[in-house]
């Protein structure tokens, strides 16, 4: 492991002689998660609280005071002319138009990445509007791009949903990999008495769970990695994908955790149609590699004989006695075969930047980073 801030010890600049056992910068994909109006901010805040690790955290939303609420390194206020900071109004055309006035800021927050996820509440104005064209510029960028959305609570009304439609059909067309989540079936995973206030807090979380289980198979040491090449394979290209999680406890805890994500209500049909399938097994350091290939075992003979399955095991120590399974089942609408893409990292950068109007500030910046072979 190396981190920056090791180089100064005892008040003096330490040496590094050998620098050819230390891992080349250049040899860690870089990841950014953007988030998108306030249901793509809560779900950023939420990865934030969390400490998923190795990713860099970017917030964009055109209204202010959700801006200053936000703790992502990179807040970004997009369409000055559009809003003047008041919010798109839920509005996609006005959302939209906010990204493209604001483009030059995005492109610069998204400069270097390897990998783009946008997460976003599909449904009002600026998450619904804004987040195509993010995706069209991180791709522009040469960056993997992967949008993990939400579909609108029925409750929240027909004129809702419908925006939610457009904007996903929009989306489709702009990323990689587009991973849909209906609120409503959320209701399935929840207790029936929970208030509507966690109810939201439930899909921010599953926002949150489905980005870190693909993010962290790449950025967290773990039982079995997973490289940026493995993931590409199976989400370049990709079009539209299923997410699922289960969690587990007891003795069987990894095997239940497995079956519970298989027949989970997220997904629409059975992962036997996918021809790309990536999924994350993490426990705690209690977690044994029999647990790993009895879960991986349930999920490979559920999933087709041709599927290409990928898979990683991490070790969470925060989940003590519990088993988490994440499952991404992608090419199902393929609009290309799935290939292996070639291995391309870029370095990055540190601190945490507002963006408002165009004026960059640099605020904290910690000059610190970790990296772990």
């Amino acid at each position: 492991m190396y981190s920056e801030r090791g180089r100064h010890a005892r008040g003096h600049e330490e040496r590094l002689d050998n620098v050819s056992a230390l891992p080349a910068l250049e040899a860690f994909a870089q990841i950014k998660v953007i988030g998108v109006g306030g249901g793509g901010s809560n779900a950023v805040d939420r990865m934030i609280e969390t400490e998923i690790r190795g990713v860099e955290f970017i917030t964009v939303n055109t209204d202010s005071q959700a801006l200053l609420r936000s703790n992502a390194q990179t807040r970004i206020r997009i369409g000055d002319k559009a809003t003047r900071g008041l919010g798109a109004g839920g509005s996609p055309a006005i959302g939209a138009k906010a990204a493209e006035e604001s483009e030059e800021d995005i492109t610069e927050s998204l400069r270097g990445a390897d990998m783009v996820f946008i997460a976003a509440g599909m449904g009002g104005g600026t998450g619904t509007g804004a987040a195509p064209r993010i995706a069209e510029i991180a791709r522009e960028l040469g960056a993997l791009t992967i949008a993990v959305v939400t579909r609108p609570f029925g409750f929240e009304g027909s004129r809702r949903r419908q925006a939610a439609e457009d904007g996903i059909a929009a989306l489709r067309e702009k990323v990689d990999t587009l991973i849909t989540i209906p609120n409503d079936r959320l209701s399935d995973l929840a207790d029936k008495k929970l208030p509507m206030v966690e109810a939201f807090r439930l899909a921010d979380d599953v926002l949150r769970q489905g980005i870190s289980g693909i993010s962290e198979l790449i950025t967290v040491p773990g039982l079995i990695n997973v490289d940026f090449a493995d993931v590409k394979a199976i989400m370049a290209n990709a079009g539209s994908a299923l997410m699922a999680i289960g969690h587990g406890s007891g003795d069987q805890r990894a095997a239940d955790a497995a079956r519970q994500a298989i027949a989970s209500p997220l997904l629409d049909i059975q992962i036997d149609g996918a021809k790309g399938i990536l999924f994350n097994i993490t426990g705690g350091e209690d977690l044994t590699l029999f647990e790993v290939t009895e879960a991986a075992d349930i999920i490979m003979k559920a999933a087709d004989p041709d599927a290409n399955v990928i898979f990683g095991a991490v070790i969470d120590p925060r989940l003590n006695s519990q088993v988490r399974v994440t499952v991404i089942a992608t090419g199902f609408e393929s609009r290309q075969p799935i290939s292996r893409g070639a291995r391309t990292f870029v370095g990055g950068q540190t601190g945490r930047r507002d963006v408002v109007g165009g004026t960059r500030s640099v605020v904290g910046r910690e000059g610190s980073a970790s990296y772990s072979d």
